[in-house]
């Protein structure tokens, strides 16, 4: 997995590519933490992952847990192909997690 995380006006940006599996939870974690404890609304920016295992999602659903316990945002950017499937997956059910297609973070 390649992932980065940006800050920019207003919000941080974390963009993942490649398989967002076990072997990169310890990264995903890092970001998701660093990103949530910036205080501004994160983005989650998933239009190049190629696939996405269950400590993946779980990590995920605990940082979309803590945004809603704590008043945060967290909104996840997909293909439009991949919108449809990621809310018929149950996704959007997330507490703290938003499904969104179209336009990107920045």
């Amino acid at each position: 997995m390649s992932a980065s995380i940006e800050e920019l006006e207003g919000y941080s940006v974390i963009s993942l590519e490649g398989a967002c599996n076990l072997a990169s939870a310890v990264e995903l974690k890092r970001l998701l933490v660093e990103g949530l404890t910036a205080g501004k609304p994160l983005r989650l920016d998933l239009a190049g992952v190629e696939e996405i295992d269950i400590p993946a999602m779980q990590l995920l659903w605990a940082a979309g847990r803590e945004a809603a316990r704590t008043g945060g945002e967290i909104a996840v950017f997909l293909p439009e192909a991949a919108v449809v499937v990621a809310r018929q997956a149950g996704f959007e059910q997330f507490p703290g997690l938003a499904v969104r297609g179209g336009g990107w973070p920045r």
